[in-house]
């Protein structure tokens, strides 16, 4: 099979042919016909996420959308032939899903994907969407709240930018001018106040909101920063490792999420998607050929989910 490859950590990943993999004992083999890039295979790329001996050749991606091809022995709930989706689950799996096939354990991290989702959709939903519930649902926003959502125009933070706003939340989105502005505006429409973060983020965000935000959600920048605008009794939730420690004494609660895509959780997103009530936000889509180019786009700042299609 062909795979985005790293030979080395910190390095350059390269399409190579691999052998095809087998699954072991309760694992599915999927045919993969979407994936995309996350921050995490960058971080990993780049040497950021510690592990020691790591295996090669390890294949980048952690998000897969396609049909299942063989079970392993003790497989239950899934058979040959379904489409499904999910995360390639690990600490440092080193067998991702940036290939035409990847092996993944069918108790966790993968669904079946239903009518009305494309396999481009389900291969870009899994990872960001599933850190953008967790971050929603602890900070559980409500009509009459205030959100400032920081990397309103990531993978994440544009997933959590419209299920903040269907939950009736005013929202305070960080984002440049120009192209990542209307980026936000694309999902948001005028439900969403923009604030560049280049620029003074607490003037901004206090002429908007002068006593503070209920709540912040912590994708990107400093975090804080952002705590300096949260109300007592609020809520921040963050990706980034900013957790209960570095808030001590300021009067509200944090959590730090590690995205978890159980089973519930991605017919969840699946369902929304398939509803309307929320969209991936695709913006560019590549072949697995160019699929380095995608995760130098995704380094580069590009806006939204970079997908990779397979044939």
């Amino acid at each position: 099979m062909r795979a985005l490859t790293m030979y080395e950590i910190p390095g350059d990943p390269v399409v190579a042919e691999l052998p095809d993999p087998s699954p072991a004992a309760g694992e599915l083999l999927v045919r993969v016909a979407s994936s995309s890039v996350n921050g995490y295979d960058a971080a990993v790329a780049g040497g950021l996420i510690p592990h020691p001996d790591p295996e090669f050749p390890f294949v980048l991606g952690k998000d897969f959308a396609g049909t299942v091809d063989a079970v392993g022995e003790r497989v239950g709930r899934f058979s040959v032939g379904e489409a499904v989706f999910g995360v390639v689950t690990g600490a440092f799996p080193g067998t991702g899903a940036l290939a035409e096939y990847v092996t993944v354990a069918e108790e966790f991290g993968v669904s079946r994907i239903p009518a009305g989702v494309t396999p481009t959709d389900a291969g870009a939903l899994g990872l960001a969407g599933t850190a953008a519930l967790d971050a929603i649902s602890a900070i559980a926003p409500a009509p009459g709240d205030v959100v400032l959502i920081s990397g309103a125009t990531g993978g994440v933070g544009a997933f959590a930018l419209q299920y903040a706003l269907a939950a009736g939340a005013d929202v305070i989105a960080t984002a440049r001018p120009g192209p990542p502005t209307e980026f936000v505006q694309g999902l948001s429409g005028d439900r969403a106040r923009i604030v560049d973060h280049a620029g003074d983020l607490l003037a901004q965000v206090r002429a908007i909101a002068p006593e503070g935000v209920s709540a912040a959600l912590h994708f990107a920048g400093n975090g804080m920063e952002l705590a300096e605008l949260v109300v007592a009794g609020g809520r921040m939730a963050s990706t980034l490792g900013f957790g209960p420690e570095q808030a001590a004494g300021r009067g509200f609660g944090v959590t730090a999420v590690t995205a978890s895509p159980d089973i519930a959780t991605l017919n969840r997103l699946a369902a929304d998607v398939a509803s309307g009530a929320i969209r991936v936000p695709i913006t560019r889509t590549y072949s697995l050929a160019d699929a380095a180019e995608a995760l130098a786009d995704f380094n580069r700042g590009a806006v939204g989910k970079l997908a990779v299609a397979l044939p």
